[in-house]
């Protein structure tokens, strides 16, 4: 059974990290979502997360990415919100 109270991604290399107790660094979670979505987490374990929206509307991260903490820090995110 699956707890629905875990946060738990995997990227599409296949890894895995839990961020159910995970920092939120930075965020842009804004609706209609789309390509200006997006958040910086920090595990508790130290793992730096980058949660991304691939334009999708209706869903607000749609991939993950582990990076660096030095990426996470001083992350920049490349688009900004589009209003229809």
């Amino acid at each position: 059974m699956t707890d629905k109270k875990k946060f738990i991604i995997t990227t599409p290399d296949g890894r895995t990290a839990d961020l159910t107790h995970a920092t939120t660094l930075k965020s842009n979670n804004l609706y209609p979502f789309g390509r200006h979505n997006y958040s910086i987490y920090e595990s508790p374990e130290g793992v730096f997360v980058r949660g991304y929206n691939s334009g999708e509307r209706e869903i607000m991260l749609t991939g993950f990415e582990i990076i660096d903490e030095a990426t996470a820090r001083g992350y920049q995110h490349v688009y900004s919100r589009e209003d229809d």
